[in-house]
């Protein structure tokens, strides 16, 4: 079976930094995306985080979803669940705020897509990550993407060591 995984991109990292997209492939594939209107009081950018994730300010303010959308549909898709991620400490503080702003209980947890791995799958991760990366010509570094190549990335390591 394979992992479900969270992939979360932010205006910038650090403090003050915010969700503006969250993207989750299930263990049966199936994915789900949405980027995130930010509230009046998230006004921090960081204009190289944008240059990566290729997301603007001003298109979270147009086409952004209401945070207690992007919560409740979290919630709803994994509720009593536990989804990894390969960046814990950062998506559990993004996640963290989006359920604080939407003051509604975060019905899921989140772990740390390493703990699933043994030291060999872990050796073989970053060239897999790369021929994954290269194999399936994904060049657009966005949540439901990146949720996307870490788990056929875990899939591949996971098929190599068994």
């Amino acid at each position: 079976m394979l992992p479900a995984i969270i992939d979360i991109e932010a205006s910038g990292f650090g403090r003050n930094s915010y969700p503006i997209e969250v993207g989750i492939i299930l263990s049966d594939q199936k994915s789900f995306c949405n980027i995130i209107r930010p509230a009046d009081h998230w006004t921090y950018w960081d204009e190289a985080a944008e240059e990566v994730h290729g997301i603007s300010r001003e298109l979270l303010l147009e086409k952004g979803k209401p945070p207690v959308e992007v919560a409740d549909k979290l919630n709803q898709l994994l509720r009593g669940t536990k989804i990894y991620t390969d960046a814990w400490s950062h998506d559990i503080s993004w996640i963290g705020k989006l359920f604080e702003l939407t003051e509604i209980p975060q019905l899921f947890s989140l772990d740390s897509l390493r703990s699933l791995m043994t030291e060999q799958q872990a050796a073989l991760w970053h060239p897999t990550k790369e021929q994954v990366i290269a194999e399936l010509n994904l060049t657009r570094h966005r949540a439901s993407t990146d949720a996307f190549i870490l788990q056929e990335t875990f899939r591949r390591t996971a098929e190599s060591c068994s």
